[in-house]
């Protein structure tokens, strides 16, 4: 089953310590490349959340934001720095002896002094597996948006596939009667050129002009490479890359058969060949 590359995942949680938020985004890429953005006095925790990551997704570009919001105090009281308390209260009535008109100590400014109230601080092992928590309910939401989406894809590239095995079949059946329709062409036109003529000089001739035109081969290799498409998409794992490269395959005897083209009919086949193939090339640079 192909997965997508393409996804996103949001994970938060309110508790009496804050709010915190994890979101995940990823798009297609060529290989892994993962950012991830935390608050610096958890940045210890930034490389057990890429190998989370890591595990779980094998390519795309991947960002990972955590947000904290924590309450700076968790329960109802206010302690006081009493020691930085007084010596601030102590500086302050000796620079005011030292004042003419000097101003009544203000008991709010001491209050918003730093350092005055002392702020209960989280446990910081607990906001730690509160974020590798939230990692994980991101990263799995991700997870399932891309097989999600990584089932569209399949379904839309069998399709394209049962197209070309359609197309492919009916030039099959119709070369033996284009190759001969070719051959009684050239011996009309030779016939016209020369009053006399060898006929099995000729007949040589023309063997090898229909020869020419024959694409029995790229339509054998064209059935082979739609053959492990089918394949590939029943795989587990990353696939994306061999799918891409099947696609130039494909592509490249969708060419050959335009080439060799001496009928409209394989004509119109080259170019719908060509139309489905780069249909299933742009959902497959999406694929993991």
């Amino acid at each position: 089953m192909i997965v997508s590359m393409t996804a996103y995942g949001r994970a938060e949680n309110s508790s009496k310590l804050g709010r915190a938020s994890c979101e995940i985004r990823s798009v297609n890429h060529r290989y892994l490349e993962l950012t991830v953005r935390l608050p610096e006095e958890y940045r210890s925790l930034e490389q057990s959340i890429r190998e989370c990551i890591g595990n779980k997704l094998k390519r795309g570009k991947v960002d990972c934001t955590i947000r904290l919001e924590l309450n700076t105090v968790i329960d109802d009281t206010l302690p006081l720095n009493e020691a930085l308390l007084g010596k601030l209260i102590e500086t302050s009535e000796a620079t005011s002896k030292k004042l003419q008109n000097p101003a009544a100590i203000n008991a709010l400014d001491l209050l918003r002094w730093p350092g005055i109230l002392e702020h209960s601080s989280p446990d910081i092992d607990i906001i730690s597996r509160e974020i590798q928590t939230l990692v994980n309910s991101a990263l799995q939401a991700v997870v399932d948006n891309r097989q999600r989406e990584g089932e569209k894809i399949q379904a839309m590239i069998l399709e394209r596939t049962l197209q070309v095995k359609e197309i492919v079949k009916n030039v099959q059946n119709r070369m033996p009667e284009i190759i001969e329709a070719q051959r009684e062409k050239y011996k009309l036109k030779a016939q016209e050129l020369v009053a006399e003529f060898d006929h099995d000089r000729l007949e040589q001739e023309i063997l090898v002009l229909t020869q020419k035109i024959d694409v029995a081969e790229e339509m054998d290799r064209l059935n082979a490479h739609v053959e492990e498409v089918d394949h590939a998409l029943n795989q587990t794992g990353p696939v994306g890359r061999r799918l891409d490269f099947l696609m130039q395959e494909l592509n490249r005897e969708a060419n050959t058969l335009g080439s060799k083209s001496a009928h409209i009919d394989t004509s119109n086949a080259s170019v719908d060949l060509k139309v489905l193939i780069e249909q299933m090339r742009e959902q497959i640079q999406n694929i993991e």
